[in-house]
C-alpha cells in the first residue's frame, strides 16, 4: 500500500489538541496551545481534552468524539495528541476515515499514540511520531526537537545524524519508516493493525519495561518472522527500568544477539523515546538509513 503524506502546514492553518489516552494537567494544554500559536497557527482544544474519567481524559465516547471531530473537520490540518499513558487502543476500531480521506491531516504524538499511528498507516496515511503537550510546554523554543517538529510540520524535512554505537551493524537501506512504543505495538500483533514487516525500517522504544519483558517481545518479532523481513532496525531509548540481571547481560547486547543473523543495518541508542531529545519521525515515510563507521544518518526521501 502506498502511504500518503498529508499536506504540510502554512501559517494560519488550524490545529486541534485532543487527549485520546490518559488525562493531562490543563496547564500543559494552555501552554502547548500558546506555543503552537506562536508559530502562526490557529489552535483549538478539544471539548474533553482536559477531562477526567478514572485514569483517562474522558470516557471512550468523549475521547472518540474529540478525535473523530478533529479528523472530520475539513479546516483542521494537524491533530496534536496531548499525551500518551493508556487508552488509545479503546478507539482504534471505532474511528471512521470517510471524511478524513477528503481532507487528510497530520496526527502528532508518541508512546500510547503508537496505536493510532498503526491505525493511520493501515488506512494509508503517514503520521508524526513526535513530542506532545508537556514537551511543548516546558522546553524552550530553541529546543532542537521543538525546532525539528516545527520544521517538519511546515515541510522542511531534516536529515538526522547521531553518534555511532559499538553494537551497530553498518550498512545502508531504504524502506518505509514504521514503529513506536514496543509494548503498544506488541499489543496489536496478530490484529489488522499490526506493523507490516516487508520493506520496513522499524524503530522501537519503551519506558518502564523490564529487560526480560523487552526481550520476550523481541523474541515474538523473531519467531513471528518479522525480524527477518525488515530492511533495517533502529533501537531507540529504553528508559526508567531497573537492571534486574535476569538476562545475564545488559539490554542492548541482548537485543543485538537476537538480530545478529540478519544482514540489514542496525542502529542502537537512536534518540527517540521517553527522553527530552526525542527526534520527530514520520511514520510511513520512505527513508534512507545509513549506519556508518563514524555516525548514523537518517534521511527522509518520502
Amino acid at each position: 500500500m502506498n502511504i500518503q503524506l498529508p499536506s504540510f502546514l502554512q501559517k494560519g492553518d488550524k490545529v486541534v489538541i485532543v487527549s485520546p489516552s490518559s488525562k493531562i494537567d490543563k496547564e500543559f494544554l494552555k501552554r502547548a496551545k500558546k506555543r503552537l500559536e506562536s508559530w502562526g497557527l490557529k489552535v483549538s482544544v478539544g471539548k474533553y481534552a482536559g477531562g477526567s474519567s478514572g485514569r483517562y481524559a474522558g470516557t471512550i465516547r468523549q475521547r472518540l468524539q474529540d478525535l473523530q471531530g478533529a479528523m472530520d473537520d475539513p479546516k483542521v490540518k494537524a491533530i496534536l495528541c496531548s499525551r500518551g499513558g493508556y487508552g488509545a487502543v479503546h478507539l482504534v476500531d471505532k474511528i471512521d476515515f470517510t471524511a478524513f480521506r477528503e481532507h487528510p491531516k497530520w496526527l502528532l504524538g508518541f508512546s500510547d499514540i503508537t496505536a493510532l499511528h498503526n491505525l493511520f498507516q493501515k488506512n494509508g496515511y503517514a503520521s508524526l511520531h513526535s513530542l506532545m503537550a508537556r514537551h511543548l510546554s516546558v522546553e524552550p523554543e530553541e529546543d532542537p526537537c521543538v525546532a525539528y517538529l516545527k520544521d517538519i510540520l511546515f515541510g522542511n524535512l531534516p536529515i538526522y545524524t547521531c553518534e555511532k554505537h559499538k553494537l551497530n551493524r553498518q550498512g545502508t537501506a531504504e524502506g518505509i519508516l514504521r514503529g513506536g512504543n514496543m509494548a503498544v505495538a506488541y499489543g496489536l500483533r496478530g490484529t489488522p493493525y499490526d506493523i507490516p514487516a516487508e520493506g520496513t525500517i522499524l524503530f522501537l522504544e519503551d519506558v518502564s519495561e523490564r529487560p526480560h519483558a523487552i526481550e520476550r517481545m523481541m523474541y515474538n518479532l523473531k519467531l513471528g518472522g518479522v525480524l527477518e523481513k525488515l530492511s533495517g532496525l533502529i533501537i531507540g531509548q529504553f528508559t526508567e527500568y531497573e537492571e534486574d540481571c535476569s538476562l545475564g547481560k545488559e539490554l542492548y547486547p541482548a537485543l543485538a544477539d537476537l538480530v545478529k543473523e540478519y544482514d540489514y543495518p542496525v542502529c542502537f541508542n537512536f534518540p527517540v523515546g521517553h527522553v527530552t531529545h526525542n527526534l520527530p519521525l514520520i511514520n510511513g515515510a520512505k527513508v534512507e538509513l545509513t549506519v556508518g563507521k563514524k555516525n548514523v544518518e537518517l534521511k527522509f526521501i518520502c
